[in-house]
């Protein structure tokens, strides 16, 4: 059971920081993160770089060539870019797949690892900004 307060205050947490707007967060998504982290044994917080954006702040990113999605996950709240202090991003990206929960893209020049919770798949962007499967 969650308790709703807390998902209330992780919904706020996890908005997008640009415009502000508030969107509730898929719950698996909160779980996936919990098993990360139990697998890992992690005693750190997860650092979360991006998590809901807006359709208006994933527009602004697509045109600036930032690599967001026209369809992204994190417009549904249903993603997030995390970093875990102490861990190596591919060590984070292993834990991440091993759950079998979504998606998980892989993105060692911007130093974060992308986890959701639509269909399984992998990918990664490499240094020259191409993604590969």
């Amino acid at each position: 059971d969650y308790v709703p307060q807390a998902i209330s205050d992780l919904n706020h947490f996890m908005r997008d920081y640009r415009t502000g707007e508030i969107k509730a967060v898929d719950t698996r998504l909160f779980d996936l993160l919990y098993s990360i982290q139990k697998e890992l044994k992690a005693k750190r917080p997860m650092t979360i770089i991006s998590a809901y954006r807006s359709p208006r702040t994933n527009a602004i990113l697509r045109k600036r060539g930032k690599g967001a999605a026209p369809n992204s996950y994190h417009m549904q709240a249903k993603a997030v870019d995390i970093r875990l202090r102490g861990y190596k991003l591919s060590t984070l990206r292993r834990a991440a797949w091993r759950q079998k929960g979504g998606g998980v893209g892989y993105y060692p020049r911007d130093r974060f690892v992308h986890i959701d919770v639509g269909p399984l798949r992998c990918w990664s962007r490499s240094a020259s900004n191409k993604k590969t499967s």
